[in-house]
């Protein structure tokens, strides 16, 4: 039987530096962050894709606002904007994958699945926004959106300018869960929990209804790879392994690290907020709760012998 893999794409992999985020230069990105998918179909294993979708998201609020002072159209709330971005990510990440199984005379179908995450709307997140969406603004530029709106900015950690946060609860129920792994294990495909799923809560016995946050997709591909019983979780970002001392003189990479060892440099501070610090928490929570391994890496060494840092129990 094959083994089974959650690989989880940010959302900067669709959106690189530099890049104004046009749809052909999303689907040209989709279409190389796909062809590192081969690696793994042709070692036997079965495949979830998750993706990330701070750009994006962050880009259809401002559609939003933009449709509304124009043109008078109605808001939409955080949670459609999210499923909204689950759909046409989802949706390139589909055909660009399916390109490239084609030129490599390989044939899978390819699943979407529009995916709701329940969280707890009593998290204590929603009183600390933190999770960065949209794109990079200038410190002029921040404040004065801050002015314009009650949303709320923060320094990026890597220099490339403002962005802005919201609340981030952790996620506590992948939805449909049974039947990611069934279409999994049986040869599909399957793209879900894009953006870290659409947040939902329980506003009463038995009705489900959004709320306005957005779910990290680092820990929510944790949680799903726990809940369908993954093999391995790979967590891909834009350096190759998870580094000590970032961007400094001391920069350490790491090849190997227990969960001891996470847990410690974690506490230390060393992995920044909004970039690799939730990584390292996901990783610990899939190893600690499986005994399995996770690796972080770069999209370009997914699969690639000695690739990234892999983390593991002991």
């Amino acid at each position: 039987m094959n083994k089974l893999a959650v690989v989880a794409f940010g959302g900067n992999a669709l959106i690189l530096n530099g890049q104004s985020g046009t749809i052909d230069e999303q689907e040209k990105n989709a279409y190389e962050a796909s062809k590192n998918l081969l690696n793994l179909l042709t070692r036997d294993y079965d495949i979830v894709i998750t993706h990330g979708n701070g750009p994006q998201v962050g880009n259809i609020l401002l559609s939003d606002i933009a449709g509304h002072k124009m043109h008078g159209l109605p808001q939409m709330p955080l949670d459609i904007c999210v499923a909204y971005s689950q759909g046409f990510i989802g949706y390139m990440f589909e055909q660009q994958l399916r390109n490239v199984l084609e030129a490599n005379d390989m044939n899978r179908d390819i699943i979407i699945i529009i995916t709701q995450v329940l969280v707890n709307k009593d998290d204590p997140a929603f009183q600390n926004p933190v999770k960065p969406i949209g794109p990079y603004y200038t410190k002029e530029e921040a404040d004065k959106i801050m002015k314009q709106t009650e949303s709320k900015f923060a320094k990026d950690p890597r220099g490339r300018g403002w962005r802005k946060v919201v609340a981030s609860p952790k996620p506590l129920v992948i939805s449909n869960k049974k039947s990611i792994e069934q279409l999994a294990r049986n040869g599909q495909i399957v793209i879900a929990v894009g953006g870290g799923g659409i947040p939902a809560f329980y506003v009463g016995p038995n009705k489900l209804q959004g709320i306005d946050a957005v779910i990290d997709k680092d820990l929510a591909s944790a949680l799903l790879a726990k809940q369908i019983g993954a093999d391995r979780l790979f967590i891909l970002t834009d350096v190759a392994k998870v580094c000590l001392n970032f961007n400094t003189p001391q920069e350490k990479t790491i090849d190997r690290m227990n969960i001891a060892e996470a847990k410690k440099y974690l506490n230390e501070g060393q992995f920044a907020e909004g970039s690799m610090a939730p990584k390292i928490r996901a990783a610990i929570d899939f190893v600690e709760n499986t005994g399995k391994d996770v690796i972080i890496t770069k999209t370009t060494l997914l699969g690639v012998d000695d690739g990234g840092t892999r983390v593991v129990f002991v």
